[in-house]
């Protein structure tokens, strides 16, 4: 974000507010006055620059870890799902895509949820786990290992929240 424009805008701002007075109704039954507070625009700069600059302590930190962790589930993503889930749908099921509203319907909006389907598989989706059984239930592909389809529901339920945004900007 760049502050630059920011500040500088906020020269422009007026530089009074206005203030209701609380006159009571039966002492004055006229319309009620407005009055402006009034601050020097030597102040209107630097009020604008602290508020900028407090803003990130009230934007909660999104850690490395967390963005490492959505990068190698939008990669996973992109080598397991991606042939069926394209975006988000479903392409041998529209009924059952991964956004939240289909989810939800299909009772698998939860995280654990989204893992035991990855998994073990449920109706036309194959499972993906080492110990999915049975046999005929699960992928002939490579299977994944329980953290690589943890990392894979996470990322699911994320991108569900989110109304599946374009997974590129997860880069690599």
């Amino acid at each position: 974000m760049q502050l630059m424009p920011l500040i500088s805008s906020s020269l422009n701002v007026s530089s009074s507010l206005p203030l209701q007075t609380h006159i009571k109704a039966e002492a004055n039954p006229g319309p009620q006055q407005q009055n402006h507070v009034r601050f020097p625009r030597c102040l209107v700069s630097p009020l604008m620059a602290s508020l900028v600059a407090l803003s990130p302590l009230c934007i909660p930190e999104v850690s490395l870890g967390q963005v490492m962790e959505a990068q190698r589930g939008a990669a996973l993503f992109r080598k397991a799902c991606i042939g069926c889930h394209d975006g988000g749908g479903n392409i041998i099921q529209p009924g059952a895509t991964l956004f939240l509203k289909d989810l939800q319907r299909n009772g698998v909006e939860k995280e654990e949820e989204i893992y035991r389907v990855t998994y073990y598989g449920n109706g036309r989706m194959p499972g993906f786990g080492e110990n999915c059984a049975p046999r005929g239930q699960c992928t002939f592909g490579p299977r994944l290992q329980d953290e690589e389809i943890k990392l894979l529901a996470e990322f699911v339920k994320l991108q569900a929240d989110r109304g599946w945004p374009n997974i590129e900007s997860y880069g690599e």
